[in-house]
């Protein structure tokens, strides 16, 4: 089957490999109706993580919809033709880590990751035509048969971390919320915030169809973090102490640190970027001396919320199709990629299709 491949830092291609078939009881075998692209995918592409994988060997993608074509002998939620789809992260669903909600360090798995190397399980990826899915009956989701594929894609990753960033945040009625970074996952977890009623809302983001998407769709206040005097003006419009509530979906030291300059004293900061600089200007005299609440949460525990999200999608509180922009098959992933890292012809989110 064909299947993309890491060989390098922008060096992703579509190889010939060997057809994954069942090997453990639990497993499930399914084949790829589409997959995407996701931010942290592009830690990969642009050599990041180069230490964690195998060129020309470690597999990509953890974004799927699917349809199961077999089952293991001790699978009991699925049976070939359900639409599938599943967290992230694999997880056995009975370790204690499982067990308290943080399926993204399971300790069955070793925090096994889908297309992200050795250091993460050495997984199949979901950028494939057929891929295996270990422990299915714990976190894998079957999705009703009225979403499109667009809509699947974004629960194994994208959705549900919008709605732990809602979560963590805590929005409430009238409080001031900046949201920084509006990739796809940043433009849901807007969207939610909206949702809880907020006061004045700034979405920043250096990408001019980003900003003009955002400013068109939700009315917001769009701010370029590049804006020398952003930070002074959003001081000014909330009394001088700054925003109440910060959703973080970057992974930067600049994004964080703008965060900090941006949240008021007793505040909250919801980071959920992927972080993977090995240091951060985060001072914790001012973290202490201002009361702040920082919660980091980049590697997210989203099976728990994939129900929920789930849930959102059918009843039609979010609907994240207009983000898809671009679709590829595909034997052009390497291209797909290109356009979606460099943000190329007012791309959003890709679609990759078998």
């Amino acid at each position: 089957m064909k299947a993309v491949v890491y060989y390098g830092p922008r060096d992703v291609r579509v190889d010939t490999v060997e057809n994954p078939r069942i090997q453990a009881e639990h497993e499930i075998l399914v084949k790829v109706r589409a997959t995407s692209i996701c931010g942290s995918d592009l830690h990969i592409y642009r050599g990041t993580l180069d230490g964690i994988m195998e060129r020309a060997k470690s597999r990509l993608g953890h974004e799927l919809s699917g349809e199961v074509v077999e089952v293991g002998k001790a699978v009991g939620n699925y049976k070939p033709g359900d639409r599938v789809t599943m967290a992230y992260s694999a997880s056995c669903g009975e370790c204690y880590l499982c067990r308290v909600g943080q399926t993204a360090h399971c300790t069955t798995t070793n925090k096994a990751v889908y297309g992200f190397g050795n250091a993460f399980g050495d997984l199949n990826g979901t950028q494939a035509e057929y891929m295996v899915i270990p422990y299915a009956d714990a976190h894998a989701v079957r999705v009703d048969g009225a979403l499109t594929d667009e809509q699947v894609l974004t629960l194994s990753c994208n959705l549900p971390s919008a709605l732990i960033a809602n979560r963590l945040a805590d929005v409430h009625l009238g409080e001031s919320v900046a949201v920084v970074g509006l990739g796809p996952t940043g433009i849901m977890s807007l969207e939610l915030a909206l949702h809880r009623g907020p006061g004045r809302v700034y979405a920043f983001d250096p990408v001019s169809h980003r900003t003009d998407y955002v400013k068109q769709r939700y009315g917001v206040e769009v701010v370029n973090p590049n804006d020398p005097g952003a930070i002074d003006l959003i001081r000014q419009e909330t009394g001088g102490h700054g925003v109440d509530k910060v959703i973080e979906i970057v992974g930067t030291p600049e994004s964080l640190q703008l965060s900090l300059d941006l949240v008021r004293p007793g505040g909250s900061i919801a980071a959920i970027g992927v972080f993977t600089s090995n240091s951060f200007n985060l001072n914790l005299a001012d973290v202490f001396l201002r009361d702040l609440t920082v919660h980091m949460n980049g590697f997210a525990n989203v099976q728990p919320y994939m129900w929920e999200s789930h849930r959102l999608l059918v009843e039609g509180v979010i609907d994240p199709r207009p983000l898809f922009t671009h679709q590829f098959p595909l034997e052009q992933a390497g291209e797909a990629y290109r356009v979606f890292a460099e943000k190329s012809d007012g791309a959003m989110k890709v679609l990759i299709r078998p």
